[in-house]
This record gives structure tokens, C-alpha cells and sequence, in this order.
């Protein structure tokens, strides 16, 4: 039989693990809202693209709004950088709260703005300001939901719980594509071009102040506000540089590079396979837009799935082993999946061919988040997570659709394949150099062992 004493301890840890939860689960709904509004521009892209510009064929038009997408993502690393900061200055869930405000507003101004018809070059350049607002909330939003979802996490299991960043990540994608799904059966094409796209970004605007409410309500991290308390007495730590400042995010080159390193490849993969490949499907397979929209829901639904699994993974075997098998997978993977795909109509094989690479891409995501904040203290974790991460993402993933566009447009659309091979060599280099991060205690004392 239980002492009270034991008894009281086993009470106490059942609580802390349902604090666990409930504070990932309200950061989680948070994150799928802001990936919802993100991914819902690409989901709807194929439908509004002859609204914001001028008339012209359909690879010109897609390639313009892969060209505001990519410019949306310039905003990522001054996200990653203002958000960062005031998430290490202020906290994780100001930071938060402030990210989805941002995003709320550029989705109504994406739903409100009139058509070229109406308003000419007016339309997109709003829609240019739109995406601005976006990147630099989703700039902040991913470093400061990763950190505060790895620092939040019970020792041990931070690979699982870390692994719900993209579970939601994906989730938003998903309901996009789902709305998409939905208001095809509903609506007729002309509708959809017309009109019906708007009603994806309304719903964002909306969805958004519910999540608002959701997140005045979440626990601050503990290892922030010991930070913060610390840096209040003047410990040595804080004595230096300011929390959050750029002058101490320079002081872990090491760190930094390999966040650019560990990044370059995946992002590519995750939004070749992910966002893009939907247009590739209709542009070049010539498979039917709502048959590509079921393709990608089903494909990332598993995809979804498979992120818990592997972040559980990684608990167990470590973070470096599953980047390893990512980097080789992915170098592999990429030619003849994407070279197959372009020359099949059938639903089931492009099923399977985005379904595999979205398996290899799981490797790298489920513990994307987490192996980043392993890497940094808790008084640069959001800033050192957010702008080299943001930086890189802009560079390679904020431009995947358009460099791939442009390589079709120009007769060589085979040389994106081998693009996106060679970035992800370059990463896996990097795995196979970097040391791992996981350990089962506390992550301010883990980072803090990383530094130099």
C-alpha cells in the first residue's frame, strides 16, 4: 500500500503531466490556426491567382503568386528576429498571442481586397502587404511555439511532445486543403475563382480569436521564468550581453550554423513535397484540381501521423540517427519520385509517390523543432531558433515554389529534382557532423552544455 507520502508525489506528477498537456494542446491549436491562414495562400493560390493579376496563362499566373509566397517568407527571419526577441525579453506566451494577432490580420486583408479588375496594380500590392504580415508572424510563430513546446515538455518525452509542432503544423495545411475539399463539392469553379476562395481566409480571421482566448490562458515556461529570475539578481549568465539580444546570439557561432546547416535540406524536401507538389500535379502531371487536392489530404493526413511516432523515436534512439536516415533517404528519393510523378495521371501512383518522400521527409520534421531548441540556453532560445532558422527557410523553402516554376517556364523543370538532391546532401553533411542534442533533463541545463 502507498504512503500518504508517495501517494501525494504520484498525485503531483499526474498533475504536472496534465499541465504538460494542456498547455502543448493550447499552443498546438494556436500553431494549426496560424499554419491554417499560412497554408491557405497556397491551398487557394490556384483559384484566386487570375484575381490579383493580369489575364495571362495559367504557369504565368501560378508563377506570380509563387513569387508574393516567396516574398511573404523575406519577413520570416525579421519574425524570427522581433518575435524571438521579445519571446526571450517578455515571454513565450506574449510572444505567442502577439504572433496570431498578426496573422489574423493579414488573412482579413487577403479576404477584404478587391479583385485587378477593380482596383489594378492596387490588388496585388495588398496582396503583397498581406503576405508580409504573415511571414513575419509565422517568423515568430514557429521559433516561439517550438521553444515553448520543448521547455514546457516533461524530460524525456521532449522529442514526443515537440513532435506536436508539426503534427499541427500539417493539421493547418490539412484543414485548408479539407475547406478546399468542401467548398469544391459546394461550389462550381466559376464560384470558386470568383469568390469561394475568400471564404478560406475568413475563417482563418476568425479562428484566430478564438485562439487568442486559448492562449491567454497557457502556463508560462518554467525554464524562462527562472531565466528571468535569475537575470533579475544579475547572475553571470545575464551579466553579459542582454537576454534575447543579437550580440549573445553571436556568441554561439556553432549553434547557429548548424540550425542553417540541419535546415537547408529539409525545408526544401518538406515544401517540395508539400505545398508545391499540389501545382505540379495539376501543372504537369495534368491531374484534376480537386482529384490533387483529395491526393495531397490523404498523403498528409499519414504524414500527420507518422510525427508523434518518429518524435517518440527519438526518444528512445536520439536525434541524430533519424536526420542521418533523412539526409540518405532524401538524397535518393527525390529524382525518381518527382520524375515518376510527372509522367503519371493516375490518382492512386501520385498517392504513392508524395506519400514515400512524406514519410523520409517525417524523419526531419517530427524533431525539427526540438533539436534546435536543444541547441540554445534559455535566454537566446527563441531568438536562436527563430531568425537563422527564418533566414535559411526564406532562402530555400520561401523560394521552392518559384525556382521551380522558373525551371519549367525555361524547359528544364528535371533540374528543381536535382537541386533539391544536392541541398539535401549538403544536409546531411551536417548530421552526420553534428553531435546529438537529446538528453532526459532539464533543456536550460542541456543548451547551456552546448555552448562555445
Amino acid at each position: 500500500m502507498a504512503t500518504p507520502t508517495t501517494a501525494a508525489r504520484g498525485q503531483q506528477q499526474r498533475e504536472g503531466e496534465r499541465r504538460v498537456v494542456s498547455n502543448i494542446v493550447r499552443g498546438s491549436i494556436g500553431n494549426l490556426i496560424e499554419w491554417y491562414d499560412w497554408y491557405a495562400y497556397t491551398a487557394f493560390s490556384v483559384y484566386f491567382a487570375s484575381v490579383f493579376f493580369p489575364s495571362g496563362d495559367q504557369t504565368a499566373q501560378l508563377l506570380n503568386t509563387a513569387a508574393v509566397f516567396a516574398v511573404g517568407f523575406l519577413m520570416r527571419p525579421i519574425g524570427g528576429w522581433v518575435l524571438g526577441r521579445y519571446a526571450d525579453r517578455r515571454g513565450r506566451r506574449a510572444a505567442l498571442t502577439l504572433s496570431v494577432t498578426l496573422m489574423a490580420a493579414g488573412s482579413l486583408i487577403v479576404a477584404l481586397t478587391p479583385s485587378y479588375g477593380s482596383i489594378g496594380v492596387a490588388a496585388p500590392v495588398l496582396l503583397v502587404a498581406a503576405r508580409l504580415l504573415q511571414g513575419l508572424s509565422v517568423g515568430g510563430e514557429y521559433s516561439t511555439s517550438a521553444t515553448y513546446m520543448s521547455e514546457v515538455a516533461s524530460p524525456g518525452r521532449r522529442g514526443y511532445y515537440s513532435s506536436f509542432q508539426y503534427v499541427t503544423l500539417i493539421a493547418g495545411q490539412l484543414t485548408a486543403l479539407g475547406l478546399q475539399i468542401v467548398l469544391q463539392q459546394l461550389l462550381s469553379t466559376a464560384q470558386m475563382e470568383s469568390w469561394g476562395w475568400r471564404v478560406a481566409f475568413v475563417v482563418g480571421a476568425a479562428g484566430a480569436v478564438v485562439v487568442l482566448w486559448l492562449r491567454r490562458g497557457m502556463d508560462e515556461s518554467e525554464s524562462f521564468e527562472r531565466a528571468a529570475e535569475e537575470g533579475g539578481k544579475g547572475d553571470t549568465e545575464q551579466s553579459g550581453p542582454a537576454r534575447g539580444s543579437l550580440r549573445l546570439l553571436l556568441s554561439y557561432p556553432r549553434q547557429c550554423l548548424t540550425v542553417v546547416g540541419l535546415t537547408m535540406g529539409g525545408t526544401l524536401f518538406f515544401y517540395t513535397y508539400t505545398t508545391y507538389l499540389q501545382k505540379f500535379m495539376v501543372n504537369t502531371s495534368g491531374i484534376a484540381k480537386p482529384t490533387a487536392a483529395w491526393i495531397n489530404f490523404f498523403a498528409l493526413l499519414v504524414f500527420v501521423v507518422l510525427q508523434p511516432v518518429m518524435g517518440l523515436l527519438s526518444d528512445r534512439v536520439g536525434r541524430r540517427p533519424l536526420l542521418i536516415a533523412f539526409g540518405v533517404l532524401g538524397t535518393v528519393v527525390v529524382v525518381p519520385s518527382l520524375t515518376l510523378l510527372s509522367h503519371t495521371s493516375d490518382p492512386v501512383y501520385a498517392f504513392l509517390l508524395m506519400v514515400g518522400p512524406l514519410a523520409v521527409s517525417s524523419l526531419y520534421t517530427s524533431i525539427s523543432a526540438v533539436v534546435k531548441a536543444e541547441l540554445f540556453p534559455t535566454s537566446i532560445r527563441a531568438l536562436g531558433v527563430g531568425l537563422p532558422y527564418a533566414l535559411t527557410v526564406a532562402v530555400f523553402g520561401g523560394t521552392a515554389e518559384y525556382v521551380a516554376l522558373w525551371f519549367k517556364n525555361a524547359g528544364h523543370e528535371n533540374w528543381y529534382f536535382f537541386y533539391v538532391t544536392a541541398c539535401v546532401l549538403v544536409s546531411l553533411l551536417v548530421y552526420i557532423r553534428m553531435r546529438e542534442t537529446s538528453d532526459a533533463s532539464p533543456l536550460d541545463e542541456d543548451a547551456s552544455r552546448s555552448r562555445g
